[in-house]
């Protein structure tokens, strides 16, 4: 039976109880009953105790330093626009460049390469009807070369015409980049005056007991908490230990609290976390169940093929940290797993996949592209897979099967922008690595977590999409200024004062928005990053978010290996085998370490190979293959035999298996194994060449 979300909503673990398939819905509103509104009562009165002794503990922030802020943030704002004036006839000179180097490349460009397709097409006709059908394409090409000679010299002209004014708008578009920079400078310097006066109250925790059972209480809402605790003593208990728990309570804030501020159900799945491990209490794992906690307070609705019934509804939170607890006891999380925070860990264990298929996704790539997992650039890390595998186009998604999960589906048929950012996301979580969905206009991308800092993979650089529906330079700064935690409790300090008082959050937004708290928070984290002069990554893979993909640039991707002479040993058996190691095989295809030793290669081409056989007759050919598309074929020639042997590679769907034999009629002595392209990539580790009976 599928367990409901909504047994969550009502608090009820979901490794203790089960709801039927039909009552997957919206949670119903919830009634207080008797119980439920003495709580209710009980948490108000409490959370308005604490706003009135937080409200008299503040410290009063300078008429003068409070008002030269929006002043200085209204200038910037001017500023901005003026930039933005200024760049908008250079956009179109570059508009105008592109049309001119489109009309030269691909539209001159695919005219001549139909031309000559044809002329080759004229070359090799034999009947009349072939010749007709060249003719055709020539006049078509023609045709289309005429009307892009047409195009070129129009828009020739145009770039012309407004190139004769390019200098005078670069200089003013410095100029207003340069009045921005000042502007900048002097708002932040506003912000640092601002902050200043409560500097020695930001600093001090001597408030923070109250701050954040008020922030909780404030998140959570009275009738939130009384919601879930009316529903039995056990639930109470929970709440009543939440609130008398200043440290526990803080950690969750430093976290960025329970989603949905739903703490009674981040609690419960943290007590059954414990009660589930005993590691659970402290260090990373506590860190981890605590992240877990926070994130799946909200249940996680579980991706699943139509066709599997009997899975989940929602991803089980208790069984997700078991999952990353052992993964990580097991050595197959990424090294840098162990040293993120709380925050960090609830972006590497939000994926919707099932426990099962984060496994699947660490054994795939490990098996199929090593290179990936060992990859020292920490920008192309796990994700490095997308570049190589994931083929951009939808015209495969059709094919998509049942009986496989979604991520394997994608890997396997390939998809636009948004599947291949899903893709990514998801192995890279599958190794423990935080992520966020960082879509920008019309396009899906991604931004993950390296130890230098965030980056963005499939897309355009900082500044040009959104995270958690915020401008995505807010999510960055918040990265950078969190990489020091004692500056960062300032700005938390900062932020709790807000949320405690109940002001608008501030959203990145320049039009006003944001209470006076809310917006010092803001502006103590740009003086943090500012002080420390914190580098922003550039982004990977700007041009790999449609489909340009080359071959040169699938190949960059590839990490080579050392080979020694050990690699290339051909090994023969008592029983007579020959094993063939990849290493020994010669062709522009790549070689890359293997978790299973030596090295494995990555065929995507043609590749040859020469071997010594004792005696002359027919072999058992076959090869140890990983593949992750269908449909794989190879032709094999040896010694230039006339008739080629079709050798197929089954879909082994990440997972390491022997190719069906086939039978090669061998000479005494040296033999040349000749492979053709193949009909997809696949990995090989060894052939093996069996002598018939």
């Amino acid at each position: 039976m599928r367990q409901s979300m909504r047994c969550w909503a009502l608090g009820i673990p979901l490794v203790l109880g089960v709801c039927s398939a039909a009552s997957v819905s919206a949670p119903e509103p919830v009634t207080l009953t008797e119980t439920g509104e003495k709580l209710k009562a009980q948490y108000a009165a409490t959370l308005a105790a604490l706003q009135a002794e937080i409200a008299k503990a503040l410290p009063a922030v300078g008429e003068g330093r409070e008002a030269a802020l929006p002043a200085a943030r209204e200038a910037f704002r001017k500023a901005e626009a003026d930039v933005a004036a200024a760049q908008a006839p250079l956009n179109k000179i570059e508009e105008a460049r592109a049309l001119v180097g489109h009309a030269k490349g691909k539209w001159l460009g695919g005219a001549e390469k139909g031309l000559a397709e044809a002329e080759a097409m004229r070359q090799k006709a034999v009947t009349p009807a072939e010749r007709e059908a060249a003719e055709k394409e020539r006049v078509k090409w023609q045709a289309d070369k005429e009307a892009g000679l047409k195009a070129l010299a129009e828009r020739q002209a145009a770039l012309d015409a407004a190139q004769a004014d390019e200098p005078k708008y670069i200089q003013a578009s410095q100029a207003a980049k340069a009045a921005l920079a000042a502007a900048e400078a002097n708002e932040l310097k506003a912000a640092k005056d601002a902050i200043a006066g409560v500097m020695p109250f930001l600093s001090s925790d001597e408030l923070d007991a109250k701050l954040v059972a008020c922030v909780v209480l404030a998140q959570a809402t009275p009738r939130g908490l009384a919601e879930f605790a009316q529903q039995g003593r056990e639930q109470e208990a929970l709440v009543g230990e939440l609130l008398a728990d200043g440290d526990l309570m803080k950690q969750m804030l430093v976290a960025d609290g329970a989603k949905g501020g739903k703490y009674g159900h981040a609690m419960a799945i943290y007590a059954a976390i414990q009660k589930a491990s005993s590691k659970a209490k402290e260090g990373l794992f506590q860190r981890l169940a605590l992240a877990i906690s926070l994130e799946h307070a909200v249940p996680i609705a579980q991706s699943n093929p139509e066709a599997d019934t009997n899975a989940p509804a929602v991803v089980d939170p208790v069984k997700r940290y078991l999952h990353f607890e052992k993964a990580y006891l097991d050595g197959e999380l990424d090294p840098a797993f162990k040293s993120l925070s709380a925050w960090e860990y609830r972006m590497a264990v939000n994926g919707d996949e099932p426990d099962h298929i984060l496994a699947w996704g660490r054994e795939m790539l490990r098996n199929y592209r090593p290179d990936h997992v060992l990859n020292p650039d920490y920008g192309w890390r796990y994700s490095g897979a997308v570049r190589t595998d994931v083929r951009y186009g939808s015209q495969n998604v059709k094919y998509d099967r049942p009986e496989l999960q979604k991520y394997q589906n994608i890997i396997l048929n390939g998809g636009v922008c948004g599947r291949r950012a899903f893709f990514g996301r998801f192995i890279l979580r599958s190794f423990g690595i935080p992520t966020v969905p960082r879509p920008q206009t019309g396009h899906a991308a991604l931004a993950h977590w390296t130890p230098d800092g965030w980056v963005i993979n499939l897309g355009a650089n900082w500044g040009s999409g959104r995270v958690d529906n915020g401008p995505d330079t807010i999510f960055l700064l918040r990265t950078q200024a969190r990489k020091h935690p004692a500056d960062f409790l300032k700005v938390l300090r900062a932020q709790w004062v807000g949320d405690a008082l109940g002001e608008q959050k501030y959203n990145g937004s320049r039009e006003g928005s944001g209470g006076l708290w809310s917006v010092m928070a803001h502006f103590a984290q740009k003086a943090i990053v500012a002080d420390a002069k914190s580098l922003q990554l550039a982004a990977r893979g700007t041009q790999l978010g449609e489909a340009d993909e080359s071959a040169e640039t699938r190949a960059a991707a590839v990490a080579k290996a050392t080979v020694t002479d050990a690699d290339k040993r051909i090994v023969t058996g008592p029983n007579g085998a020959i094993t063939i190691p990849a290493a020994a095989c010669g062709g522009g295809n790549q070689l890359v370490k293997s978790f299973l030793g030596g090295q494995q290669m990555i065929c995507g081409g043609p590749f040859t190979c020469v071997v010594d056989v004792p005696k002359a007759g027919t072999y058992a050919l076959t090869a140890r293959v990983v593949t992750v598309h269908s449909d794989t074929r190879l032709l094999l020639t040896p010694n230039d035999a006339k008739a080629p042997v079709d050798m197929p590679i089954p879909f082994t769907l990440g997972a390491w298996q022997q190719t069906a034999p086939v039978e090669v009629t061998l000479s005494e002595g040296k033999n040349t194994l000749a492979f053709t392209n193949p009909t997809a990539a696949f990995a090989l580790k060894d052939l093996t060449l069996t002598p018939g009976k």
